[in-house]
This record gives structure tokens, sequence and C-alpha cells, in this order.
């Protein structure tokens, strides 16, 4: 169980990460793991979850988002990652516009409520739950000034179910930055406490 704050906090950062990374991959290629795709968008069902990686179905959930994290705080692919990065800021920016509109938040939970009784295992029918989820997306985080922009190739982003897939994978992007919130997460954190994110990330790596 992931009690430890900075544990906690490393996990939930992944979470952002891996969505970002996804959302690139589809966004430029039009393919993503299963692997990784089905524990990001299965994270937005996770109500009651007792610990951080239970959300992700535990650690092997995120561990491409612990790849991520720990390539981008060594150093080695900052400027590879450079969108990724800049999709990672967004969610957490629009994290913190949607933490002060309740009517959204109380929208989004009944909304995911009802889309996860018809959503027992991604696999069976990824599709249809992609869609429900991209609406949910389309509806109350697309109100916002704010958005992300989504680059890659024109065919791919062009193609309605890459498109709903990617506005769900930034659904479940931003439910990660909120409980990375939850968990003490801060922007600021992201800098000075670099040195034992990646330590953490590092040591949740080992354990897969």
């Amino acid at each position: 169980m992931a009690t430890d704050p900075n544990t906690s906090q490393t996990l939930a950062l992944a979470g952002v990460l891996q969505t970002a990374y996804l959302v690139d991959q589809i966004a430029r290629t039009g393919t993503a793991p299963a692997e990784s795709v089905n524990p990001s968008l299965n994270s937005l069902f996770a109500f009651d979850a007792n610990s951080t990686e239970a959300v992700y179905g535990g650690i092997h959930g995120v561990k491409l988002g612990l790849q991520v994290l720990t390539d981008i705080l060594n150093g080695s692919k900052r400027q590879q990652y450079s969108t990724i990065i800049r999709y990672t800021l967004g969610m957490l920016y629009l994290q913190k516009k949607l933490s002060a509109n309740d009517e959204l938040l109380n929208i989004m939970r009944s909304r995911l409520e009802h889309a996860s009784l018809n959503a027992e295992h991604f696999s069976d029918n990824p599709a249809s739950t992609t869609k429900s989820i991209a609406a949910i997306y389309q509806d109350t985080l697309s109100t916002f000034k704010f958005r992300i922009q989504v680059s890659g190739s024109m065919q791919q982003l062009q193609n309605s179910q890459n498109a709903d897939t990617i506005r769900a994978l930034l659904l479940a992007g931003i439910r990660s930055a909120v409980l990375w919130r939850q968990t003490g997460g801060r922007r600021w954190k992201l800098l000075l406490n670099r040195r034992q994110l990646l330590n953490s990330a590092r040591e949740l790596l080992a354990t897969l």
C-alpha cells in the first residue's frame, strides 16, 4: 500500500505523464499500448480506492509513466519529451481550474459513475466506453477558455476514435492531477524535490 506521501505523489505524477505520453503517441501514430491505456482509463472509475496504486490497478499500471518521469528528471530525454511536458503542465493547470468549480466536479462524478456501470472491462468494448468518457471531457473541461492543443498527424487527429481516446486520456490525466494534488503535489515541488521524485520513481520501477 502506498501510504508514504512521496510515493503517492510519484505514482500520481506518473499517472499524469503516462496519459500525456499516450496522447502524443495516438496523435502521431494512431496507436498506443493497451497495457498502459487501460489502467489510465480505468483509473477514472476508481472512486473509492484505498491507496494510490489501487487507482491504477497496481504499480505496474503506471510503469510507462514512471519510465517517462525517470527519463525527464534525469535530463537524458527532456528535449524529446517537450510535447509531453506541455500536455502535463496543461493538465495540471486544468485540474486547478476544475477544483474551483464544484458544479462541474459534481457533473463529472455523476456521469463517470453512470459510465462505469457500462464498463466493467475496457477490453470488452473499449470504443463505446471511451466515447462516453470523451463526451464528458467535451461537456466539462472543453468549456474552459484554456484548452490543451494536441499536435500530431492530421490524419490521426481527424480519426473519430483517436479523437475520443485522446479526450478520454486527457480526462484520466486530469484525474491523476487531482490525485497528485490531494497527496500534496505542487508545481514548485517539481523543481525543489526533483531528486527525491527521481529516486522514488526508480525505486518503484525496481519493484516491477
